[in-house]
Formats: C-alpha cells, sequence, structure tokens
C-alpha cells in the first residue's frame, strides 16, 4: 500500500513539476561586493544567430541573491513563449565540507503551499555574502519579449528584453533614362532583393513587369525597369525564413510619374452600371478622364463628341456608364496628361438597335433596325485627326411599336470628300454616336484588278520586247573580226560533230572568218577563201592557212581528243628516228630540219595531189558537215590525219618561236580529258567546252561597239557566252543522238554481211597492207 502510494506521488511529481536541467539553471555562491548588486540584482546576456529556419537569440539571465533574501522566500518568474518560476532554498550540504556553505536548491512554486522555513543557523556560518542564480534560456525568436522577475518580502524587481529582428541596409540610385535602379547593400552575408508594388503600407506585393523570385546578391545589383510607376519599391531581407523585410520606394511622392506606363499596368473592370479602373499602385491623386470613341477600323477609333463619362468615386475611380449605347464597337477613351488608353469593353454584348448604311442618288441611306420604339437621329460628318466633325442638319425618325424597319435618308451636298454619317438614339436619349462609312474601296475593286491585269500585261510584252532587242543587239554588236583556224584531230563521227557545231556557232553567231577543212563546198568557196583541200593537198594547205591566220593576228584552234594524243605520239616516235639519220650536218640543225620536214611532206604530198583531188570530186569520198550543222554520213576521211600531223609540225615550230600565244587547244567534255593532252603541250592555253566558252571568246578577242558603256558591255558579253555555251551544249547532244542512230545502222549492217558476202573493215585491209609491204613502206602507210 505505501508502496502504491509512493509510485503514485513520484508519477504526479514527474508529471507537473517542471524539468530544470543542469544546463537551464544552476546555483552557485560568488565574491561580489554589494555595490556592484545596484538596486535590481538581474544581469542578462544574449549570442545571435540564425539558420534556415530563421533568427535566434540565446539568452542567459543572472540573478543576485543576498543570504538575508533567501529567508524571504524569493521567486524568480520568467516569461517568454514559456513560463518558469524558481523559488531558490539554501539547504545544508549532506557531506560535511571544509567552506559548509550550504547548497541552494531551486524548487517548484506548485511544491511550497506552506509556510517558507529558513535555516538562520546556516547562514551564520556563511563565507560568501552573495548567490547567483544563472538561468540559460534558448532559441528566442526574433521579435519576441522575454521577461524576469525577482520578488521576496521586502524588494520587487523585473527586467524585460526584446529579441531584434535585423534588417540589412542598402541604398538605391535611379537612372531614369536608362529605366534603371542600381542597388548597393551594406552587409556581410547574401541578402534577397527584388522589385515590387506598394499596395499599401504592409504589402509590397508582385505585379506587372516584375520578376517574381528574388535576387541572392552580395553586395549590389542592377534592375531593369520595365513600367515606371509611382508605388514600386525596392525591398531587400535576409536570406533566413521569416526575415524582416525593408524597402526603399524612390518614386514615391516625386514627379516621376509616366503616364503611359500607368496606362498600360491599368486593368479595367465591367459591373452593370460602373466601370472601375486601377493599376497596379494605389489610384488617389490621379487627374484620369473616361470618354467614349467609335472603333471604326482596327486601330482607329473616333472620338464620340459629348460623351465624357461621370466618375461616382474619386477615390477608387469609378465611372457611371448607364446611359452608354452598348455596342461591340463601343468603346472607352482613357486620358491621363497627354496619353490614352482605349478599352472596349462590350464586345460580347448584344446592342439594343443596329444600323446599315447604303449608297444613294446623291444622298447616303441609314437603315435602321430596332426591337423597341424610339426616336433615331442621323447627321454627316467628315472624318478629321480629332473626331468625326458634323456637316448640315440632323435628320430625324421616329419608330413606333409595331415597326421594326426604318430609313434615313442623308443628302449629299459635297462629292470631293468622303463623307460619313454619325447615327444616335435621340429619344430615349443614349450616350455615344455610331460612325458609319462607306467602302469605297469595295466599289474599285474591278477597276484595281482590270488595271493590275493590264500592267501585268504590258511588262510582259516589254520583257519579250527587251529581251529580243538584247538578243539582236548582242548578236550583231558582240563579233570576232580575226580570221579562226580549226584543226580537227579524228575522224570519229561524234568529234567531227562536236567540230561542226563550234563552227558553226562562232561563224554563225559571232561572224568570225572561220578555215576548216571540213567544211563543205557550198558553205565555203574556192573565191572566198582561196584554193582548196583537195586543189593542193592537206599539208600545202594546212601550212598556207597557218602563215595567213597567223599574219593576221587570227587564232589556231586545235580541237584535241583521245586519238590525238596517240597521233601524237607516233609523230613523236617519227620525229626521232629522223633526227638520228641527220645528226652528221652541220649546218644550222634546228632550219635544217623544219626545212627537210616540210621538203619531205611536200614531196609525199605532191605525188597524192592527184589522190586528193579524186577524192574531193566523189560525192561520200570525205567526212564533212554543212552549215545546218548536219553530219553528212561518209567514210573515214583521208585529210584529218595528215592535216592534224601537218598541225603538230606547225604548232612545235611555233613553241620554238616562241610564238604559242597564236595556238589554243580545245577539247570537249565528255570527249576528251585533260589527261589526254601531253605534257609538253601543257604550255599552250586550253579550254574545256561547253564550260569555258566564256574564256575561249575571251581568248579569241571578242570586240564590242564604241557606243555601249564598258560595265553594261562585259554583262552583256557574259550573257551571251553562256547563252551561246547552252546552245553548244544542246548541239552536241542532238549530234551525239545522231551518231548513235547512225552507229546502230551500220553494226545491223554489219550483221547483215555475216550472212552475205564477207567485207573487211578497213582497219583490217591496212594491217594487210602492213604485213605484205617492206618496213619503208608501212612506215609511210
Amino acid at each position: 500500500m505505501n508502496k502504491g502510494r509512493f509510485f503514485s506521488t513520484w508519477l504526479l511529481f514527474t508529471v507537473l513539476y517542471p524539468r530544470f536541467s543542469k544546463c537551464d539553471v544552476s546555483c552557485q555562491p560568488v565574491h561580489q561586493n554589494h555595490s556592484d548588486r545596484g538596486d535590481c540584482p538581474i544581469r542578462l546576456t544574449s549570442v545571435a544567430f540564425n539558420n534556415s529556419q530563421g533568427y535566434f537569440e540565446n539568452i542567459t539571465f543572472r540573478v543576485w541573491m543576498k543570504g538575508e533574501e533567501l529567508c524571504e522566500c524569493p521567486k524568480i518568474e520568467i516569461r517568454g513563449k514559456r513560463v518558469s518560476v524558481f523559488r531558490p532554498v539554501l539547504k545544508k550540504d549532506r557531506e560535511p565540507s571544509e567552506s559548509h556553505s550550504g547548497t541552494l536548491r531551486c524548487e517548484n512554486n506548485s511544491r511550497t503551499g506552506r509556510k517558507c522555513k529558513c535555516n538562520k543557523k546556516l547562514l551564520q556560518k556563511r563565507h560568501f555574502d552573495l548567490w547567483e542564480l544563472k538561468y540559460y534560456y534558448s532559441k528566442a525568436e526574433a521579435g519576441t519579449n522575454v521577461s524576469i522577475y525577482y520578488v521576496t518580502s521586502s524588494s520587487n524587481c523585473s527586467v524585460t528584453y526584446q529579441v531584434s529582428d535585423p534588417r540589412p541596409d542598402f541604398s538605391v540610385k535611379v537612372n531614369k533614362s536608362a529605366r534603371t535602379i542600381s542597388v548597393a547593400v551594406d552587409s556581410a552575408e547574401k541578402v534577397n532583393s527584388r522589385l515590387c508594388y506598394k499596395k499599401h503600407s504592409l504589402i509590397c506585393g508582385y505585379g506587372s513587369g516584375l520578376v517574381r523570385d528574388p535576387e541572392k546578391v552580395s553586395k549590389s545589383v542592377v534592375f531593369n525597369i520595365t513600367y515606371l510607376l509611382p508605388c514600386l519599391c525596392v525591398e531587400v531581407y535576409y536570406t533566413y525564413r521569416d526575415a524582416r523585410r525593408r524597402k526603399i520606394c524612390p518614386f514615391e511622392n516625386k514627379n516621376l510619374l509616366d503616364a503611359g506606363d500607368v496606362l498600360r499596368t491599368s486593368k479595367v473592370t465591367l459591373y452593370n452600371s460602373e466601370i472601375k479602373w486601377g493599376y497596379e499602385c494605389p489610384a488617389t491623386g490621379l487627374n484620369l478622364s473616361a470618354s467614349l470613341c467609335w472603333k471604326l477600323q482596327e486601330h482607329l477609333c473616333i472620338p464620340v463628341p459629348n460623351s465624357v463619362l461621370k466618375k461616382t468615386d474619386k477615390l477608387h475611380l469609378m465611372f457611371n456608364t448607364s446611359g452608354v449605347d452598348v455596342h461591340p464597337q463601343m468603346c472607352v477613351t482613357f486620358s491621363l496628361q497627354d496619353k490614352h488608353n482605349i478599352s472596349c469593353l462590350y464586345q460580347n454584348e448584344k446592342p439594343g438597335w443596329e444600323a446599315d448604311i447604303g449608297a444613294g442618288r446623291q444622298s447616303m441611306v441609314v437603315h435602321l433596325t430596332s426591337s423597341t420604339p424610339g426616336n433615331f437621329s442621323a447627321q454627316l460628318c467628315v472624318l478629321t485627326d480629332g473626331g468625326c466633325t458634323p456637316v448640315g442638319p440632323v435628320h430625324s425618325v421616329a419608330m413606333k411599336e409595331d415597326v421594326f424597319k426604318k430609313s434615313i435618308e442623308v443628302p449629299v451636298h459635297f462629292i470631293d470628300e468622303k463623307p460619313c454619317v454619325q447615327v444616335w438614339k435621340s429619344d430615349p436619349a443614349l450616350i455615344g454616336r455610331r460612325i458609319l462609312c462607306l467602302d469605297y474601296t469595295r466599289n474599285r475593286s474591278g477597276t484595281y484588278i482590270a488595271a493590275a491585269v493590264m500592267a501585268a500585261v504590258v511588262f510582259l510584252s516589254l520583257g519579250m520586247v527587251i529581251r529580243r532587242v538584247i538578243k539582236s543587239i548582242t548578236e550583231d554588236w558582240l563579233v570576232i573580226q580575226k580570221p579562226l583556224l580549226l584543226v580537227c584531230s579524228s575522224d570519229r563521227s561524234t568529234h567531227v560533230s562536236a567540230v561542226c557545231a563550234l563552227a558553226s556557232i562562232l561563224h554563225g553567231k559571232l561572224g568570225a572568218t572561220v578555215h576548216t577543212a571540213l567544211w563543205a563546198q557550198s558553205s565555203q568557196k574556192p573565191s572566198a577563201s582561196g584554193a582548196g583541200v583537195a586543189d593542193l593537198g592537206p599539208v600545202p594547205w594546212l601550212y598556207g592557212q597557218w602563215e595567213a591566220v597567223c599574219k593576221a593576228q587570227g587564232k589556231v584552234l586545235i580541237v584535241w581528243s583521245p586519238e590525238a594524243k596517240k597521233t601524237y605520239e607516233r609523230w613523236r616516235l617519227e620525229r626521232r628516228k629522223n633526227r638520228r639519220t641527220e645528226d652528221g650536218r652541220k649546218a644550222n640543225p634546228r632550219q635544217e630540219k623544219i626545212r627537210a620536214e616540210e621538203e619531205e611532206l611536200l614531196n609525199s604530198d605532191s605525188r597524192k595531189v592527184g589522190k586528193w583531188k579524186k577524192a574531193a570530186r566523189k560525192k561520200d569520198a570525205v567526212q564533212v558537215c554543212d552549215e545546218g550543222d548536219r553530219i553528212l554520213e561518209k567514210e573515214p576521211s583521208a585529210v584529218i590525219e595528215p592535216v592534224f600531223v601537218a598541225a603538230l609540225a606547225s604548232l612545235e615550230g611555233a613553241l620554238r618561236g616562241c610564238k604559242d600565244q597564236q595556238v589554243a587547244i580545245v577539247y570537249f567534255q565528255g570527249l576528251c580529258h585533260r589527261q589526254d593532252i601531253p605534257k609538253d603541250l601543257r604550255g599552250v592555253s586550253r579550254y574545256c567546252l561547253p564550260q569555258d566558252f566564256s574564256g575561249l571568246l575571251q581568248e579569241l578577242g571578242m570586240e564590242r561597239g564604241e557606243q555601249w558603256p564598258r560595265l553594261p558591255s562585259k554583262l552583256l558579253s557574259t550573257w551571251l557566252a553562256r547563252r551561246l555555251a547552252r546552245r553548244l551544249q544542246t548541239l552536241l547532244l542532238q549530234m551525239k543522238g545522231q551518231s548513235l542512230s547512225s552507229s546502230v545502222k551500220m553494226t545491223s549492217g554489219q550483221k547483215r554481211s555475216r550472212f552475205g558476202l564477207p567485207a573487211r573493215s578497213g582497219d583490217g585491209h591496212k594491217q594487210e597492207l602492213l604485213q605484205d609491204e617492206s618496213p619503208r613502206r608501212r612506215e609511210e602507210l
């Protein structure tokens, strides 16, 4: 039974008795003078710290008590967010000590309902005059008040301490022209800084043009001002939670108001018979006015005369709209200083009456439709910068209950200007007038379309005429006046076709005098060019033409081919053999060799002149081309190779005499490659056709007329060169197709000969002749 009572008493004591750890409260004797104690024996110290949870202070209270006061039942009470009460009692130590000072023990006030006791004998044996009670109050939050009371039977004393709530110090500098605010912070710690709008004395909130999240800065930051408003402030505070904030409003109570920014940040709220205007700052003190305008176009709202709205609340800027003519095109213009902002509040409203306008005979007819009776008026007006100026008398019409449609005819007495009509409901009177204008552009749309079509036809015809004129001028104006010698190097049909196409363009389009062994007798007569190949033979004809062209400062064009490379190698080999036989001669070897070559070729050709004449008289003896760019299908030519060999000999002489600038090598893309030209002739100018046709024309000395400036003539030359290059490419493709069709016919003829009489080709016949004849004869062949 006694054990049960003891356990329940101990449990109650544990719950109700305040638990003070040794770290919260302590009592100890001190050596201190009574004068240092002062009138109030309470002292306190604090240590500040902060973390992510907030700002706190740890407070330490010290109470100095005299020994006599311990017998007066002293009470120490600490009040903050929690309340603690202590009753110090001096009791004797259980274990004896040298000082016999006794132990100071703290008891709860709830336990001491009995009379206060004091051990006077222990006080008489004291060795200390003062006792110190120390209490540790931890994590006192920012802004809270903590009080301590010391009460005895003879004295009463208290001390109150408020925990500080620090705010960072900073300064601002405004650059109005650059629309920036510079903030300089005087703090060693990082702080949060942001722009805000001061709604009233306690709230500075987020708004238009502001960043919602603050910026963490250490020393300084620059903010860009989107809208320059009078309530724009800078707010700076520490980064921990619930930190106290400091704000500076640099535009408050200053004449830095930007009316445009005020109107751009405004918001209009529509009520039944009122509208409320507001913006990010308190609207008190603004001289704002509101009036109606008619939205005629997307960016044009015509002011309506006598339509200023009355203010019903000047503090909150409320305007009366009970008598406004409601229509989707009826808008409200808010004006502040010299700035304006338009709000169309009735976009989704259905109007009570409708009006439409049409054109009459020297008049404008207004068609009215209304579901309610009333009187309507109309008047002419002319659009100006300030609105629609009324002109002429007012015309009215009454609409009764059983009539829903009526018309008003407004006469037009002037035709020069484009008048409009303003229409309004006069009874019952509504605020606002509708401005109706005829769509003049719709009546003239057909005229505009016809004019556009005619202009397009004129420009197209003019372009075609200019193109033909330029074409004819360039063909007759850009000419090659110096003669040309064109040497073919292969008897293949594709190669001959390409040479004929080039000769045709140079002669027919550029007016050049072209000498070539491929011209038919009908295209180049002896009267125009002297004796032909059939009269003189290939070699003498070539030498004569070469000398004549070079004397006239013309150009020699050698058209290269893969067969030309083989012919050149054989010719070089023959030249080496002839040089070995003439090494014993001590005369001028250079001139002697050239003379020997010419004599040998002349002797061999003189024996074959009769053959050339007979071959020329035959219609199908030589493969030539006519002036129509067509290839005459004939047998392999016996003129092309001798003429080409003679051209090689003349070219070698020109290279030795440093006269190679009068010679150029030409090859066709797809028929010959750059690698087919021997290395010994790489120093001679060469052109790949048709892509280098423009450069070839410049090499041939294409001249222009004196009446044309240099720059236009150069552009026309380039244009003509490109056009002729495309023509040459087209001719090459056409001739290649003709040659392919002829090769198919020849192949089919060879197949038929296999079943008929066997026929030997020219190459096989030559091989047999080379085997039967002597080596000297083989070399001649």
